[in-house]
């Protein structure tokens, strides 16, 4: 039997460009699906990363989880002929706003980490145009390279089930973010350091990051009360002790960077983690406007 949609819904295109077509779909479908994916299965790691892009607080985890959620649609779309069409026609959409945001906001994210990809290290540079402008072009050929799109209703469904799973990993990171067990103790001047009791505030800095010194020197400035505050720094530990006297900030320093990462795992720093006799009580992600000192007001951190 001839297919329900007939002969309107095939385009008799050439060997080589119904081949391009698919090889271009491929690429495609690789990058978004791995950067939509990556945003949902660990959306507050993302959510820091979007705050750092300027997006607004209230804002980002929305956006990361609207992201997450279109790329992946986008990814799965252009992956299958039938909707190829429309997964090219979104992901150039995505990747056209991307473009003008980064054109616009430019001058404050130049040089800043826009690694949308797991294995793909990018900086906001004239570089990133380049590629983002690559991955237009192929997705335009994708599209423009393949017969007309056709099966609403099954799109649809493709788009609940993305949606589910991202409403699924959303609710499990959640759950993850509040009452994880810290180590019993951490190593602080060669000696082990407990954390079992009290409040402790676990501060993840850079020392050469000027964003890491401006919140140290905005911390340094609150009334911390009974709360201690550790400071670990993530990579060149010989500055740790010239960071917190050029800073202020009253902390101890811990060089268990690592194992308490496994723990407590997040990108970039500036990064905090609250704990309450030895468990989680809340991470602190950021560290401009208002913030971290509403949150620590709030759960009892600082007075």
């Amino acid at each position: 039997m001839a297919h329900p949609y007939g002969a309107d819904r095939s385009v008799d295109l050439p060997g080589w460009k119904s081949a391009a077509s698919h090889l271009a779909a491929f690429v495609i479908a690789i990058l978004f699906l791995s950067s939509g994916v990556w945003k949902i299965i660990d959306p507050f790691t993302w959510r820091t990363m979007v705050e750092q892009l300027k997006v607004p607080y209230a804002l980002s985890m929305p956006l990361t989880l609207s992201l997450g959620i279109g790329e992946t649609f986008a990814g799965v779309l252009i992956l299958l002929p039938r909707f190829r069409r429309w997964g090219a026609s979104l992901a150039a959409l995505l990747l056209i706003i991307f473009m003008i945001y980064m054109s616009v906001n430019y001058g404050a994210l130049a040089g800043k980490d826009c690694s949308c990809f797991p294995w793909v290290k990018r900086t906001v540079s004239p570089g990133f145009f380049i590629g983002d402008a690559i991955m237009l072009a192929l997705a335009l050929f994708a599209g423009w390279w393949s017969p007309p799109a056709w099966g609403v209703r099954s799109a649809a469904v493709v788009l609940g089930a993305v949606a589910v799973f991202s409403g699924v990993s959303f609710g499990v990171n959640a759950a993850r973010q509040s009452g994880v067990k810290a180590p019993d103790a951490i190593t602080v001047d060669g000696q082990p350091y407990s954390l079992r009791y009290g409040n402790i505030f676990l501060y993840f800095y850079d020392p050469l990051c000027s964003h890491c010194d401006a919140a140290a020197r905005k911390m340094s400035k609150l009334n911390w009360g009974d709360t201690k505050i550790v400071a670990i720094p993530t990579n060149d530990p010989q500055f740790a002790a010239s960071f917190l006297r050029d800073t202020h900030l009253k902390a101890v320093t811990s060089l268990d960077v690592q194992a308490l990462r496994k723990i407590f795992p997040f990108r970039d720093p500036p990064f905090g983690v609250a704990l309450h006799n030895g468990r989680e009580k809340a991470p602190v992600t950021r560290f401009e406007g208002n913030e971290p000192d509403e949150t620590l007001r709030r759960i009892g951190f600082v007075q």
